[in-house]
């Protein structure tokens, strides 16, 4: 087994083909003038061809009754470029289990926080309320400024779109039509909170991973908690899922992200997860026990993927895509916050991965630090920055062989991780040194660091991608799928980011899906 490395400027056809975004396809013309039959008598002008319409959404008649007590607001109407629809405003807090139904013409809007049901505490105690949210397929929910979603401890979400009608969560201006390439930060987000373990914990003197360890939602002014013992917990399932422009600061520097989770357990599903320009990161999972599988960030501002506080988590087929210019990390992991002796400590594992690094901020791509165990195997990552070293350890408790203290597996494993950066590592904080960071990249199988990327549409696998021998995930845990090929997106597996995902000059999904700036019509 052979790494290579390089840490020279790239050649602009790989740079550039990582960094044009969309694909465009333009009518080549005639070439010129071409004149068939000429006579002197002049051809009869054409009858213009009408231009064609689109059916414009009218609005729904009015709100749907549902189970909550509270029910539906009929707010009027909103108009937007695909047309006018009724507005329904969900009350602050849902006390009984309800479904919001698709109808045509008809939107959802978050008004301010939305609780689901009210906190059990970190143990079921038999007095949870037990409220249960149904979004069906094809609804599109809509908020603006502080508006944000909170699915409370001992209550759940069941959000299980469709390949071909995704549940949407998105921004008022989105509905208007007014957002552009570089729009965010519009409302706040979806939270989802459980009793899994978590550290870090608020009440000093609590045992971290225990029912006394709780932690509270970043920048929410009345607390709203997780964290707990309970492994399997269960927040309920989101699937088929797109959270566009999220990230509005709900206080002081503390704002959310398309999706945060806390102390969610191992009994959630959350699969096909969208999340388009988020003004901080594109998630966020803070501690918790589950996994991850089909998740897609794009134009996230801050961090792509951020972990922390012993989460453990497995995600299979992620797909990372900053704007030009725009964004920190693809990855920042970290276990505990500067108390790296904490226990649990992170655990994430990531198979098939395909990762671009566009940002502003540009120290380095990947960055692996504070007592965590992390693995990323069959993966690509490309640097389309020309100046971004790939990857950075920090701390000596990071770099640790297996079973130098409690709970702690080693050093990160890399294998069939394959790196297109003009650098490929750099020092890290408490000594790390590049070297140490190349090392243990040099330990793993099939890796390279000296890889031409051959990606094509951003992030669909070529030649050179397709090339590279595969590492079977299964080692690492029972929820991967063995891959046949690296990256995220090969053949055999390269049709399932079509029908619920959207597009923007950073990315082209699916051309048959709507632009994320605008809503898709059914």
């Amino acid at each position: 087994m052979t790494n290579l490395h390089r840490s020279l400027v790239l050649g602009c056809s790989a740079l550039a083909l990582a960094s044009c975004g969309a694909d465009e396809i333009v009518s080549p013309g005639t070439g010129g003038n071409i004149t068939i039959n000429n006579t002197n008598t002049p051809a009869p002008t054409p009858t213009p061809t009408p231009t064609p319409t689109a059916t414009l959404v009218t609005p729904a008649a009015g709100c749907p009754t549902i189970s909550d007590p509270v029910g539906l607001t009929d707010s009027g109407t909103i108009n937007g470029p695909t047309g006018e629809y009724r507005v329904c405003t969900l009350p602050s807090r849902f006390t009984a289990s309800s479904t919001l139904p698709y109808i045509e013409g008809l939107l959802y809007r978050i008004d301010g926080r939305v609780d689901v049901g009210t906190d059990g505490g970190p143990v079921d105690t038999g007095a949870d309320t037990d409220v249960e949210l149904t979004i069906e397929p094809g609804v599109i929910l809509f908020s603006q400024g502080s508006g944000w979603m909170n699915i409370n401890r001992g209550n759940t979400i069941q959000a299980n779109g469709t390949a071909s009608r995704p549940i949407i969560f998105t921004s008022r201006d989105n509905v208007q039509g007014l957002n552009t390439i570089n729009s965010s930060g519009q409302w706040g987000g979806l939270v989802l909170s459980g009793r899994a373990p978590v550290t870090d914990c608020i009440a000093p003197g609590a045992t971290p991973g225990t029912a006394a360890c709780e932690r509270q939602v970043e920048g929410a002014v009345q607390p709203a908690l997780f964290g707990g013992a309970t492994s399997d917990d269960s927040s309920g399932s989101l699937q088929f899922v797109q959270l566009r422009y999220s990230g509005f600061v709900l206080s002081g520097d503390n704002e959310l992200q398309a999706l945060t989770t806390g102390g969610v357990g191992s009994g959630t599903t959350i699969n096909n997860i969208m999340s388009y320009n988020s003004s901080d990161d594109g998630v966020e999972f803070f501690g918790g026990r589950f996994n991850v599988r089909n998740l897609i960030v794009v134009g996230a501002e801050d961090d792509s993927l951020d972990t922390d506080t012993g989460v453990k988590i497995n995600m299979q087929n992620v797909i990372a895509i900053q704007r030009p210019n725009v964004g920190d990390t693809i990855i920042e992991a970290d276990s505990n916050n500067g108390l790296e002796e904490q226990t649990p400590r992170q655990k994430t594992q990531i198979s098939n991965a395909t990762f671009i690094h566009n940002g502003a901020e540009q120290d380095q791509a990947i960055r692996i630090r504070g007592g965590t165990d992390f693995a990323i195997v069959n993966s690509v990552l490309v640097d389309a920055t020309g100046g971004t070293p790939c990857l950075r350890l920090d701390l000596p408790e990071t770099i640790r062989a297996a079973g130098a203290g409690p709970d702690e597996d080693g050093p990160p494993v890399f294998a069939s991780f394959v790196m297109d950066c003009a650098t490929d590592f750099r020092d890290g904080s408490g000594g790390v040194t590049a070297a140490q960071t190349q090392a243990i990249f040099d330990g793993g199988s099939n890796n390279d660091a000296a890889f031409t990327n051959t990606l094509t549409m951003t992030f669909i696998n070529g030649s050179n991608e397709n090339g590279v021998a595969v590492f079977d995930p299964k080692a690492l845990a029972a929820f991967f799928n063995t891959p046949t090929n690296i990256g995220a997106a090969y053949p055999g597996n390269d049709t399932w980011v079509q029908g619920w995902t959207c597009n923007s000059a950073t990315v082209t999904f699916d051309s048959n899906v709507t632009d994320c700036s605008s809503l898709p019509v059914y």
